[in-house]
């Protein structure tokens, strides 16, 4: 089971970006899935999550400016940022908790990473 990111670059501030986060696999039940971010020297922090019913959640910094949905039949969740900040430059990681066949838990899976940069 892998997760693949797609979509980051460089962007000029004020610009848009979506990222994609495909699961491939052995998947039984894809449940929660999220993206988080991290620039160096400083923790991976959560900037939004969406649950396997649809429901979302976001951190501070990026409400009313990012989105995350997903697309259950194609195992794909996205992240469409808009009104981008040069601080939202960092690398983006998907995270997705997955049933595989055969097994009773989920499996906290991440992605490897894509970075977004956010010119001024």
């Amino acid at each position: 089971v892998q997760l693949v990111e797609s979509g980051g670059g460089l962007v000029q501030a004020g610009g848009s970006m979506r990222l994609s986060c495909a699961a491939s696999g052995s998947i039984f039940r894809l449940n929660a899935m999220a993206w988080y971010r991290q620039v160096p020297g400083k923790q991976r922090e959560l900037v939004a999550g969406i649950t396997g019913g649809g429901s979302t959640n976001y951190a501070d910094s990026v409400k009313g400016r990012f989105t995350i949905s997903r697309d259950n039949a194609k195992n794909t969740a996205f992240l469409q940022m808009n009104s981008l900040k040069p601080e939202d430059t960092a690398v983006y990681y998907c995270n997705a908790e997955i049933r595989v066949y055969g097994s009773a838990t989920d499996r906290s899976t991440w992605g490897q990473g894509t970075q977004v940069t956010v010119s001024s």
